[in-house]
């Protein structure tokens, strides 16, 4: 199982729909608002790496009211 921790950027305001839009991701295993640098934190689990890869690629850096992401790809526990 390939992991990542996205950390997301949002349009000022726009962190509750980034969060509703998350939600509907099967591949999302937890999403947060957070304070600080960043707006969003999420956790993303897929089968391999390369569905992770083009999730994060072709779904969530689209999402609407997202402005720039920091990944974090998570390694073996």
């Amino acid at each position: 199982m390939a992991k990542a921790y996205v950390l997301i950027n949002s349009e000022i305001g726009g962190e509750a729909e980034v969060v509703k839009q998350l939600k509907d991701m099967k591949e999302v295993v937890e999403v947060s608002v957070v304070y600080g640098v960043y707006d969003v934190i999420v956790k993303l689990e897929a089968e391999t790496m390369e569905i992770l890869k083009e999730l994060i690629t072709s779904k969530v850096r689209h999402l609407n009211k997202v402005r720039s992401t920091m990944t974090m790809i998570a390694g073996a526990d």
